[in-house]
């Protein structure tokens, strides 16, 4: 018996050392979780800012809604109690249904549960005034906490990304850099006795959160807002199927200074459906609710998050020939100036390849080649250059590998292998098709032509600093390699700003004061039998001296032209006109273009008679004083408008004197001459907006606005519409 004893003792005093010793971090862990809470002290996430300091993604105050499942249980009556709050909530929070909460509560073993994460004032307020009418202080409680916010809601909405119920980013720069913003949380851990009461405060801990990084882009938040500004109106105004996007960037460093896709979302409210979407899925006719709905509206979500410059990719097109000319002229095979012959196509082993212009462009040298788009001219200069020479350009230009962008979800190029990379694959390659890569990709490649033939690695964060005020990160200038030299990047710079200066296919690029060099594309879409059209334009600026490189691409336009000539090329045109001046890049304009110039109007109210007259003579605007006083009150038309020079004139209302309602006339059909007396006569102010020299053409007024028979005061600014030459490429 004694050495039984001896043994079970032994066996006790060897579990109580494995317990005690071993196993004691595990045993003390169970003990303190029986004894104390934690909860979490939030850290809050880090700022996104823009370029000059603007905040693109901040925090705001939300409020947690919780219930205590413990407390509850041990109420009387707990079962109608349930029922009561679950049904309460369920009222008065948006998207919380009463089951719900009841299966929260049904958790009677737990302290807290969280009902809602991030309610509005208003829904708190509600919640607060319903615990205190149905005195349920210790049953449901209202924290205040930080939430996401993103100011400027749909600007730069794939860039930016967003996040999750829990803070977490779920994509964009919010995923990217997420170890940086998310920061650190803290805890407060409080001890409970056995029935779940606090006990003294001796028994606290306290662990401080530790806030997260700020992100200093290199977005800059006028450039973004002017970038998306006209990928709307290019996907209004050609129907675009298929969503459009561009990218604008510094080619000097790789920088960022705008990516945008349209339609965008808010990301304040990422998963609800953009208007386009919302009409695509009711188009589908799945009853609200049904699997087919859920699994339909889940997908249009994921597309519409997508981000179509970095992720997805496309057949370029004629855009490409800008590095197909680069590499010949690198290579030394040709010279700008020497002959070729385009007969309207070209045999290439066993397929006879088509130029756009079926007719032929006849007799040209290299350099219009280039600026009027011609594919055999592209294909004879890369039979020079060979397969295996062109093929490792393709390398080079950064084709074959990701951009390396601090972006999730890169995509990666299509291109053919080089060891099965035959002649008439360097054919068709040679003007862009049969190959997919993306937007980003091809305009870093053009960023090399116009830097002087660095290939750089974009980037959109320059800087991190954490809560302290330390720099924890600063982008530094990533040049992958040298492409091509500066003699051949300033060539090609000169042939494609020439070719938007004369009439050549990128001259609806155009901008007044700034030597742009352009090239237009238009791509077809392999395998598709709708006759789907990728259209698009890139172009950098001053052409003697690249500061900015942008490109625009609108994915299947079905309204009008189909070419990148009419669908991009104008919009690149008006992103440039704004964007250049706002660099501080300054216009330089020949004489003709200074005749043409559009006249400024200026804000003359609160002006006296005699400061309005003065500035307004010396402008090139005559001017006329309607009714009697000291100060300007009102103008007609309204400051910031930008008016023909040609008629320009300004009301100038004083005391309570309005300008007289005028109707205004129809115009449409109207030759640029007529239809600009028309206006002057009647007493309007003429703006214009089309293809370069509408004066001298034949073109006819398209559209105008205000319509025909509207009312407007005398003196408003009537906006006629011609029509953009329409160059196939």
């Amino acid at each position: 018996m004694l050495c039984a004893l001896l043994l079970l003792f032994s066996l006790l005093i060897l579990r109580i050392l494995g317990i005690q010793i071993f196993r004691f971090e595990r045993y003390q862990q169970k003990v303190l979780d029986q004894l104390t809470t934690e909860s979490p002290v939030q850290a809050a996430r880090g700022a996104i800012l823009d370029a000059n300091g603007r905040v693109l993604a901040g925090n705001k105050t939300v409020y947690r809604v919780s219930v205590f499942p413990h407390v509850i249980s041990d109420k009387e009556k707990p079962s109608e109690l349930v029922e009561q709050i679950a049904n309460g909530l369920s009222v008065l929070i948006e998207g919380v249904s009463a089951q719900s909460v009841q299966k929260h509560l049904s958790h009677t073993g737990e302290l807290e549960r969280t009902v809602a994460r991030a309610v509005d004032v208003q829904t708190a307020t509600a919640v607060l005034r319903f615990i205190k009418d149905k005195k349920l202080s210790d049953c449901v409680a209202v924290e205040a906490v930080s939430g996401r916010y993103y100011p400027f809601e749909t600007l730069a909405s794939h860039v930016l990304g967003f996040t999750g119920s829990d803070g977490q980013g779920l994509y964009g720069l919010e995923l990217q850099y997420d170890s940086y913003l998310k920061g650190k949380n803290g805890s407060y851990t409080t001890a409970r006795d056995s029935m779940g009461n606090e006990l003294p405060n001796a028994y606290e801990a306290y662990i401080p959160a530790v806030d997260g990084a700020t992100l200093h882009t290199t977005i800059d938040a006028y450039i973004q807002s002017a970038l998306e500004e006209q990928i709307e109106n290019a996907m209004i105004e050609s129907g675009a199927a298929n969503r459009a996007c561009g990218v604008v960037m510094n080619v000097k460093t790789g920088a960022i200074l705008a990516m945008a896709t349209g339609p965008s979302f808010d990301l304040n409210d990422p998963f609800t459906l953009n208007e386009s979407a919302a009409r695509e899925l009711a188009a589908m006719g799945f009853a609200e609710g049904s699997e087919e709905y859920r699994a339909a509206k889940n997908q249009l979500l994921l597309e519409s998050w997508s981000n179509k410059a970095a992720t997805e990719i496309y057949i370029p097109g004629s855009t490409f020939k800008i590095l197909t000319c680069a590499m010949a002229l690198e290579e030394g095979v040709v010279s700008p100036e020497e002959g070729f012959f385009c007969g309207g196509s070209l045999q290439v082993a066993d397929r006879c390849i088509h130029c756009h212009k079926v007719k032929g462009h006849g007799s040209l040298t290299f350099t219009e080649g280039l600026q009027n788009s011609c594919n055999p001219v592209m294909m004879s200069v890369a039979s020079r250059v060979g397969c295996d020479t062109f093929y490792s350009y393709v390398r080079s230009f950064g084709l074959l590998e990701k951009t390396g962008i601090d972006l999730p979800g890169e995509g990666g190029s299509i291109f053919h292998a080089a060891s099965d990379f035959t002649e008439l694959d360097l054919a068709t390659a040679s003007f862009g098709q049969n190959f997919k890569i993306s937007v980003l990709q091809l305009l870093c490649a053009v960023g090399a032509v116009a830097n002087g033939g660095d290939l750089l690695t974009p980037y959109l964060v320059e800087s991190i600093v954490d809560a302290e005020g330390n720099t924890l990160y600063t982008h530094e200038r990533n040049v992958r390699r040298q492409v091509i030299s500066k003699e051949t990047a300033g060539k090609i710079c000169e042939i494609l700003a020439g070719g938007v200066a004369g009439e050549g296919g990128a001259k609806n690029a155009y901008v007044a004061g700034y030597r742009v060099a352009a090239k237009t594309g238009t791509s077809e879409k392999i395998g598709d039998d709708r006759d789907a059209r990728i259209s698009s334009c890139v172009a950098f600026a001053p052409a003697d001296d690249p500061e900015i490189a942008v490109i625009i691409v609108v994915d299947e336009p079905t309204e009008g032209s189909k070419y990148g000539s009419v669908v991009a090329a104008p919009y690149v045109a008006n992103f440039l006109k704004g964007a250049l001046p706002y660099l501080d890049i300054e216009a330089i304009y020949t004489e003709d273009e200074e005749k043409s110039l559009e006249l400024h109007v200026p804000d003359c109210t609160g002006w006296s008679v005699d400061e309005a007259a003065l500035y307004l003579t010396e402008a090139g605007f005559a001017f006329e004083i309607v009714g009697t006083g000291d100060q300007v009150i009102s103008q007609s038309p309204q400051a910031g408008a930008y008016i023909q020079r040609e008629g320009a004139h300004v009301l100038l209302m004083m005391g309570e004197a309005q300008a007289a309602l005028l109707t205004v006339p129809d115009l449409v059909g109207m030759t640029a001459a007529a239809a600009n007396r028309a206006l002057l006569d009647a007493g309007f102010n003429v703006a214009i907006s089309g293809g370069r020299d509408y004066l001298k053409s034949n073109k006819n007024v398209v559209s105008q606005h205000p319509a025909a028979g509207a009312q407007v005061p005398r003196g408003t600014v009537i906006e006629l519409r011609f029509p953009y030459d329409e160059m196939k490429e």
